[in-house]
C-alpha cells in the first residue's frame, strides 16, 4: 500500500503576514513619500533654469566658480532622479542619484563657499534620502 504523504502546502505571504517593513515598498506611504521628493526636486531643478542676471541660482553658480554649465547640468540630474523615484523599478537610482547631488552641494556648501549655515538644507535633504533609501532597503 502506498502512503499518502501528509506534506503541508505552502503559500505565500499574505500582505498582513509581513512585518511592517517588507510592507512598506509601494504602499500608499511610500508613493506619499516618492511623490513629495518628486515634486520638491523637480521643483529646485526646474528653477535652475532661470537665467536672470539676479536670480539666486546664478548668483550661487557664480560664486561656485565651476561656470553656468554646472547649473543646468545639476537642474537635468536632479530632475531626472526626480522622475526615477516616481518609476518603481528605478527608485533606489533616482535616490542614489539624488543623494550625491546633495552630498555635491554639501559639500560645497562647507569646503568652497565656506558657509555652514547654507549647508542645513543640503544636510537636511540629504539626511532625509538616505533615510528613505535605507528603510526602503530594509526589506
Amino acid at each position: 500500500m502506498a502512503e499518502a504523504s501528509q506534506e503541508p502546502q505552502q503559500t505565500s505571504p499574505q500582505p498582513h503576514d509581513l512585518p511592517r517593513e517588507l510592507r512598506f515598498r509601494n504602499s500608499g506611504m511610500d508613493w506619499a513619500l516618492r511623490f513629495v521628493i518628486f515634486i520638491v526636486f523637480l521643483y529646485f531643478g526646474t528653477a535652475k533654469f532661470k537665467s536672470l542676471a539676479g536670480a539666486p541660482w546664478v548668483v550661487l553658480f557664480d560664486q561656485i566658480g565651476f561656470g553656468q554649465w554646472f547649473r543646468y547640468f545639476t537642474g537635468v540630474l536632479e530632475i531626472i532622479g526626480a522622475f526615477l523615484v516616481l518609476v518603481s523599478n528605478a527608485v533606489e537610482i533616482g535616490l542614489a542619484t539624488l543623494i550625491a547631488i546633495m552630498f555635491g552641494a554639501l559639500v560645497i556648501s562647507l569646503l568652497l563657499l565656506h558657509s555652514p549655515s547654507e549647508a542645513f538644507f543640503p544636510f537636511a535633504f540629504l539626511c532625509a534620502l538616505v533615510a528613505f533609501w535605507l528603510h526602503r532597503r530594509r526589506v
